[in-house]
């Protein structure tokens, strides 16, 4: 380290401008990384700066690979002129943000590292198999690229989509490739200056105990990963996508239960759909032409765009990011508006009332209408026969709206609560699939059968936060399944004479009145760490009083 700012940043440690661990994984990250000259410079063009908070919440911790992987900033709340480098195409920095608590190229490294070192040990005499899909974010693609060669490196085959691709397809890729894990290159919804890194295992659903801490103590164990890792031992990365996507757009059509009403009224219904600038582009529109539904697109919104330039965050919880949509549907005098966040797990909803104006509607309701339009449907098509509610279930999580608990109840089904998270309604799915034997070659009828008669069959499942499921062909939530199955709940409404609001309002004349709200409060950084710390230690020594 050059001796100027190398005093600099001692001095930093002495006033307590710079803690004392910043600037022990400082020193080390520089001492490591010699022939990577992008280390040093940002490092020092910060020092120099005294941007003495920035390097504290860069490297106040190494970035922690947690039971859901890696997430952080990829690029930092001050950007070095080393970082920017040379101009891209739509201006984001060349090179992600320095530092031990970034997402960037050495904490992807590590991480799959120790996953390709987890799966030779869990998988002895078989070479590591892993899909790599990513979403549309800043550097998304490169992490998706250096990973795939690492695991090449191990001597395995990674199965590296050509493009952006959705959360739920990757899942689903994992079960149709016959691969050992996935890995989606995501950060959901959060702001464009984030990334991260999800792990999924041979199930198709996320890592869950005991693979979750194994993988974390490989992950861990790694100290220098290799940062230009190059095919060894047979090891090759296979570029996939067309057929994985004509695979996973049939799978989605075991979803429909009302077909003939969705096509004569799906035909009539208006949808407006925006994939806010990520992944939902690539299967939503074709997914729709199938089931005979013309859906108009947010122009504006249609392109892939890691800066997602038209809403202030990517999440389609919040009303802003629907108001696009909501104006291209006034326009239109649509029925209903869906979005869907960068990766398609969630989807977010507004419905035209009989004023005209658009309502947007929460996640606990978005859930609690497919649930009993599911149950319902079901069961008056014979999917569920009289004496066989017993044998099949609704899954949510403990946080997720309590009306979804008796409707599972009126109808005689159980209702499955988990812990918060969605790879708890996965695991359980995976148990399910067990009990029946595995579904091999069968079809949907026949399967269906099978768990009813033998395990249990999955109606629907959902979080509150906007997450939902239909079927186990996808073990996390799917956002581009929920568009299908709200907008067949919508078709099926105006077959009736009634829009998908009163049918709320049915619902809760029935079961009665259930209304929540949601919270968030961010506490991000060195500062934001110390704060939660903080409070986890308030509510230890006195918790609350219920």
């Amino acid at each position: 380290m050059a001796n100027v700012w190398s005093e600099a940043v001692e001095q930093a440690v002495q006033r307590g401008r710079l803690s004392v661990d910043s600037a022990t994984r400082l020193r080390r990250l520089v001492a490591s990384s010699k022939s990577f000259p992008l280390v040093e410079a940002s490092i020092r063009q910060l020092v120099e700066a005294e941007e003495w908070e920035e390097l504290n919440d860069r490297f106040f911790r190494t970035l922690a690979f947690g039971t859901g992987g890696l997430r952080g900033r990829t690029i930092g709340r001050v950007v070095t002129r080393a970082e920017q480098g040379k101009p891209t195409a739509l201006g984001r920095p060349e090179f992600p943000a320095v530092g031990t608590n970034c997402m960037n190229d050495g904490n992807v490294a590590r991480a799959t590292q120790g996953l390709v070192n987890y799966l030779q040990q869990n998988f002895p005499g078989q070479a590591p198999t892993v899909v790599f899909a990513h979403d549309t974010r800043h550097f998304s693609r490169e992490f998706a690229e250096l990973s795939a060669r690492t695991v090449a490196a191990g001597g395995g085959t990674a199965y590296l989509f050509s493009e952006d691709r959705s959360t739920p397809e990757l899942s689903f890729a994992v079960r149709h490739l016959g691969a050992q894990a996935g890995v989606e290159i995501t950060a959901s919804h959060n702001p464009p200056h984030d990334n991260g890194y999800k792990v999924y295992f041979s199930d198709g659903a996320q890592i869950v105990e005991p693979h979750a801490s194994g993988i974390i103590r490989e992950v861990e164990a790694v100290q220098e990963p290799e940062m230009n890792p190059q095919p060894k031992n047979g090891g090759k990365v296979v570029i996939v996508g067309p057929e994985v996507d004509a695979a996973y757009l049939e799978a989605l059509k075991e979803l429909v239960i009302e077909g003939e009403v969705m096509k004569k009224e799906g035909a009539k219904l208006k949808v407006v759909f925006s994939p806010l600038h990520g992944t939902g582009v690539r299967i939503v529109p074709a997914m729709m032409k199938n089931a005979g539904v013309q859906i108009s697109i947010v122009a504006s919104q249609e392109k892939g765009d890691g800066r997602f330039p038209t809403v202030k965050s990517p999440n389609p919880e919040n009303g802003e990011a629907l108001a696009l949509g909501i104006e291209l549907a006034k326009k239109e005098k649509a029925d209903l508006v869906l979005a869907t966040d960068p990766d398609a797990d969630r989807m977010g909803v507004a419905l035209r009332n009989s004023s005209g104006e658009y309502e947007l509607i929460t996640g606990n309701q978005i859930g609690s209408l497919l649930a009993s339009y599911r149950i319902d449907r079901m069961r008056a098509r014979g999917w569920i026969q009289h004496g066989q509610e017993k044998s099949c279930c609704l899954i949510k999580t403990f946080v997720t709206t309590d009306l979804q608990k008796e409707m599972a109840a009126a109808a005689g089904m159980k209702c499955v609560e988990t812990l918060t998270g969605f790879k708890y309604i996965g695991e359980k799915l995976g148990i399910y699939e067990k009990q029946a034997g595995g579904r091999g070659k069968m079809g949907a009828e026949e399967w269906r059968r099978k768990r009813i008669e033998k395990s249990t069959f999955f109606v629907f499942g959902g979080e509150e936060s906007y997450g939902y499921s239909g079927g186990d062909f996808v073990r996390d939530k799917d956002a581009n399944g929920a568009v299908l199955m709200f907008v067949e709940a919508a078709a099926w409404a105006k077959s009736q004479g009634r829009s998908l609001l009163e049918e709320m309002d049915e619902i809760y004349r029935k079961y009665g009145l259930y209304l929540e709200k949601l919270g968030t409060l961010e506490m991000p950084g060195a500062e934001g760490a110390k704060q939660i710390a903080r409070a986890v230690e308030s509510y230890q020594k006195s918790p609350p009083k219920v």
